[in-house]
């Protein structure tokens, strides 16, 4: 399949009950098991920084090990706006469907499938969060956001107001600069978003969900940061060169259920 034929794939209508995207670009074939969750997410911002991979180990789980590149490990924190949240077969409940959120995370590696571990996620819905801690285990964090679009232009800003979080605040305004285009296979772009599982751990078991989607029609952005204090909690200080910088429109995502990780 060609890259436009792709890219316009993934600018087409939400995922329909029964169907998915290509799936030849996958590091591993789509499970067999029907996904149970579809979503989509818009006016996406990867703001990616090389860590010491020591800045990070000491947050994960036994049994999950950092992916690194070239010696290190890599931190995102990624703003957007998710619609079209449904159950499969469903239809988007309104009200509940379509929310802001943020996320801060990280790149692993178990059982040799390389996927994506969460340090938080911030989200603009208390139902959708409490949901998010119950049925797949992650870090989900209720947080206020605000969010205008001039043009292609993002201004975006979100203050954490969780019980009993650690504070956390982004305030950003941010671009694309370029036309979408697919990562190469083998790019620092492509390693870093084309990941295709989430794990996360409920009473001490690794847990690992898998996800599909088209491939990723980055942009490259530019952002000016005025408040970034997602990783403070966790005690990881973003220093060095300037952040990565990539964005996406929109991209249809599919989600199944989290299950064990054979040791």
């Amino acid at each position: 399949m060609t890259t436009l034929m792709r890219l316009a794939a993934t600018a087409a209508s939400a995922i329909e009950p029964g169907a998915l995207p290509p799936a030849d670009h996958r590091p591993w074939p789509v499970p067999r098991e029907p996904w149970v969750m579809a979503q989509t997410w818009e006016r996406l911002l990867f703001v990616h920084w090389p860590v010491a991979p020591a800045a990070l180990a000491g947050l994960l789980p036994p049994g999950l090990a950092l992916h690194t590149r070239d010696g290190h490990a890599w931190l995102a924190v990624t703003p957007f706006h998710l619609t079209g949240l449904r159950a499969r077969g469903l239809p988007p409940v309104p009200g509940l469907s379509r929310f802001h959120e943020l996320n801060v995370r990280t790149y692993v590696i178990a059982g040799g499938k390389p996927g994506v571990w969460f340090l938080s996620l911030d989200a603009e819905s208390a139902i959708a969060v409490a949901a998010a801690r119950r049925l797949y285990h992650l870090p989900y964090f209720h947080a206020r956001f605000a969010e205008t679009v001039d043009g292609g232009r993002v201004r975006y800003a979100s203050r954490r107001v969780h019980p009993g979080a650690p504070a956390a605040e982004l305030e950003v305004v941010y671009a694309p600069v370029a036309p979408p285009a697919e990562s190469a296979p083998g790019s620092l772009e492509w390693w870093l978003t084309e990941r295709y599982c989430l794990y996360t751990v409920d009473d001490g078991r690794l847990l690992r969900a898998e996800i599909h989607h088209a491939p990723w029609p980055l942009q490259r952005a530019e952002a000016t940061f005025t408040r970034n204090t997602m990783t403070a909690g966790h005690g990881v200080h973003l220093e060095g060169p300037p952040p990565l910088l990539h964005y996406a429109q929109r991209l249809d995502v599919v989600v199944w259920p989290p299950a064990a990780v054979a040791a």
